[in-house]
């Protein structure tokens, strides 16, 4: 039974996006979603279920951090089903090429979390995107004009680095981009043989200096909903 998603047995679909912020999910669920219900606010973690496009499609706040969206992921996964994870979320970039408010769609994610080298009694595992989804959310951003960057990015542990340059050791590999949520849920789809994928816009840059504000954080990157929302009934 779940702990933090008072969910009852159909009351969440298949397919399920992601925010860390609770209340961007409450904006997904009013602005997107036809006929949307919530399901859950345990913990003020608010889940709302609707209709997209004539299809049912969840979306469920996680916190911030890989151990929340490891919690809120599990129980998707174990106690209600869900079959598809899409991460919508904002990343600092560390390319030179890369905007603010660009798309990001993550193909792989690099960390310097210790949770899989627990996991894996210290060895090494390559947490990537399913396939499928990402070339259903990479179309759907050029079908709409949009471009969108594929890549990979790291999920870090911490927000606030004690080295301020620790990220062009990241960018001289090719990352595109710091968030702190993908690795685990790359990590869990993989275990439970789920489809998940990443789709993010840069909300700040670490190279320029330059941020959105937490208002257009919570509701103005719609660009990347609606590219989720058509990778998730895909």
């Amino acid at each position: 039974m779940s702990i933090h998603i008072a969910a009852q047995p159909g009351d969440i679909a298949p397919a399920v996006l992601l925010p860390g912020d609770p209340l961007r999910a409450q904006f997904v669920a009013q602005t997107f979603l036809k006929e949307p219900r919530q399901y859950n606010q345990v913990r003020n973690m608010f889940g709302y279920t609707g209709l997209y496009r004539g299809r049912p499609v969840s979306v469920q706040g996680t916190g911030m951090g890989m151990p929340s969206l490891s919690i809120y992921v599990n129980e998707l996964f174990q106690d209600f089903g869900v079959m598809r994870a899409i991460r919508i979320g904002t990343a600092g970039a560390i390319q030179e090429d890369l905007k603010l408010r660009d798309l990001v769609i993550a193909l792989a994610a690099a960390t310097d979390s210790g949770m899989n080298r627990i996991r894996f009694g210290g060895r090494s595992f390559a947490p990537a995107a399913s396939f499928s989804l990402l070339q259903s959310a990479y179309d759907a951003a050029l079908s709409r004009g949009w471009q969108a960057k594929v890549g990979t990015v790291v999920s870090s542990d911490r927000f606030y680095l004690e080295d301020p340059e620790e990220w062009k050791l990241w960018a001289q590999y090719g990352c595109l981009a710091m968030e702190m949520e993908c690795a685990e849920l790359y990590t869990l789809a993989a275990k439970y043989r789920r489809e998940a994928l990443t789709v993010l816009t840069i909300s700040d840059s670490l190279i320029s200096h330059e941020q959105t504000s937490s208002e257009e954080r919570q509701s103005a990157f719609t660009r990347m909903i609606e590219v989720a929302l058509e990778a998730a009934i895909s």
